[in-house]
């Protein structure tokens, strides 16, 4: 299939988050919002209204065939963007249910598919996915919800009894249908399990720290049974490879959600400082308020933003195994979003600790995204030792050319920082490479800072080609995004260099490591690194 085959047109798309702009604002306004965080209700009416025939906002994540819109991973993930800076809780309800829908749309048979897909379009149905449980977290292959065979005639198996308790579910007391992952006799398998089956329950709906709008339960199976037709595949054994399959779309959908909500307060901070007087001028004006609170927050969300961009839209294009980027997009927008709605809440001051501002209801909704779909250490688990594994097996070169491909853009975009997002990535290879010889990759610890610097490296490699088509395009915020871009870039070279040396004496004290990033600050803004902030500064203060 053709990239330009997959997903919305522009035009379809812009339709869609118009849609949703004039539901939310009509529906979720400021006041509802306090509201149902204070009461921890979920929303059930607009839910239902934007799963409606007359909205339909569900179809865009459904194929065509099963009466869908046909949206790809990129219309999913603006989707995501636009409802989570408005409301998170929100926006992870509507959300999950694309992904409880996602092992029908990977696992199904033909005919699933059609039945169990063409229902949820027609029907407008609340999923829930059905994965987590008590003991096991995130490591799905501890799961202990069993799925024992149901004898029929002819020695064929007639349906299967589901026992177990699933935990943390979104929609899960809610939902009209479950995707349940449990363990029959040749391993993990998806079910499909409908709201009213016979041993089918809702447990303890969970008090939550933030996302309160949502629907978070336990998921409890006594004796459930269900038909042999509702396994999905019709094949035992399939449920981990089922499950890895969509890992790196709903990581990217995930992350898709934090860099929103992490938009949506730093937003708010903006407009604040445009409109609050200290010392006689708006703080917007005031250099250390942008660049210590706004400018920083402001340029990591963006490099997320063009890195979830660019992944979304290699998936769009067919290609297969992008797990470690969506786990890279994870890492990476989830934890700047929940920088930058930190820093958000900082900027107003005492008002962004009051609930009124919703700027503290930000803080607090956003600080999921790092823990749910793997918190952000099982990302850097998993970022650190494949990324360590790639670069050995290749002795480097898939760092190496990536970084040549970069130097070529940097000679046709010298002002878009690809070069030194070239030197970051070299780096980043050396310090694995010595890691690997050295056998200090046997520490955890050294993973998880190998995953920082290679997450950085590469999301700057693609915030650098995304200012170069913007240069390329002519387009009027091309000044912008190239400033943006050199200051994110410059950011990367100096934690590479840092991590470079902090993995190369082997965990070297702390002090050491804060001034080795000092005089990379230090150099870095020798280079221009505050004139490009002030470029930034003064773009986002021209902003209407």
């Amino acid at each position: 299939m053709t990239p330009e085959l997959v997903g919305l047109a522009a035009e379809a798309r812009g339709l869609v988050l118009e849609t949703l702009q004039r539901l939310l604002e009509r529906d979720l306004p400021q006041e509802r919002q306090l509201a149902l965080d204070e009461s921890e209700e979920f929303p059930l009416e607009l839910m239902r209204k934007m799963l409606s025939p007359e909205v339909g906002l569900h179809l865009v994540f459904l194929p065509e065939e099963a009466g869908g819109l046909g949206g790809g991973a990129r219309d999913v993930c603006e989707l995501s963007e636009r409802m989570a800076a408005v409301d998170l809780g929100v926006a992870t309800a509507f959300l999950s249910i694309a992904l409880g829908t996602d092992p029908i749309l990977v696992a199904g048979t033909e005919e699933q598919r059609r039945h169990w897909l063409g229902r949820i379009a027609e029907e407008g149905l609340i999923v829930a996915y059905g994965v987590t449980e008590p003991e096991a977290g995130s490591n799905v292959a501890a799961l202990k919800t069993t799925a024992a065979r149901i004898p029929g005639a002819n020695g064929q198996v007639a349906g299967y009894r589901l026992n177990g308790a699933k935990q943390f579910i979104t929609n899960g007391g809610v939902a009209d249908l479950y995707t349940i992952l449990a363990a029959t006799p040749d391993g993990p398998s998806f079910f499909v399990v409908e709201r009213g089956a016979r041993g089918l329950s809702a447990g303890k709906k969970e008090k939550k720290h933030g996302i309160r709008a949502s629907d978070t339960a336990a998921v409890l199976l006594e004796d459930v049974e269900v038909p042999a037709a509702n396994l999905m595949g019709g094949e035992e054994g399939l449920g981990l490879r089922q499950a890895n399959k969509v890992f790196g779309y709903t990581r990217l959908m995930v992350g898709a959600l934090g860099l929103g909500g992490g938009q949506g307060a730093l937003d708010r901070a903006l407009a604040y400082a445009r409109t609050r007087i200290q010392f006689g001028t708006p703080l917007i004006e005031k250099e250390g308020y942008m660049f210590k609170l706004i400018v920083p927050h402001w340029i990591d969300l963006a490099a997320a933003r063009a890195y979830v961009q660019e992944i979304a839209g290699r998936i769009d294009a067919g290609e297969g195994d992008l797990q470690i980027e969506g786990s890279i997009a994870k890492l990476w927008a989830t934890e700047a979003g929940n920088r930058a709605a930190d820093a958000a809440m900082q900027a107003l001051g005492g008002y962004g600790y009051a609930r009124e501002y919703l700027v503290e209801k930000y803080r607090r909704d956003v600080r999921i995204t790092t823990i749910y779909e793997g918190t952000s250490e099982i990302q850097q688990n998993i970022i650190g030792v494949y990324r360590w594994k790639a670069v050995v097996r290749s002795r480097g070169d898939v760092y190496e050319e990536a970084a040549v491909r970069l130097l070529e853009l940097e000679s046709e975009h010298p002002d878009c920082g690809a070069g030194l997002a070239a030197a970051a990535l070299s780096a980043v290879k050396e310090t694995i490479l010595h890691c690997h010889e050295t056998k200090t990759t046997r520490h955890q610890i050294v993973l998880f800072t190998l995953a920082d610097l290679a997450a950085k490296s590469e999301v700057a490699a693609a915030f650098c080609r995304k200012a170069a088509r913007l240069a390329q395009a002519g387009a009027l915020e091309a000044p912008f995004f190239a400033a943006m871009s050199r200051v994110f870039a410059k950011q990367a070279l100096a934690a590479a260099r840092v991590g470079s040396r902090l993995c190369a004496t082997g965990f070297a004290r702390a002090e050491d490591a804060a001034e080795e990033a000092a005089a990379e600050s230090e150099q870095a803004a020798e280079s221009g690194l505050w004139q490009d902030m002030e470029i930034v500064a003064n773009a986002l203060r021209a902003l209407s």
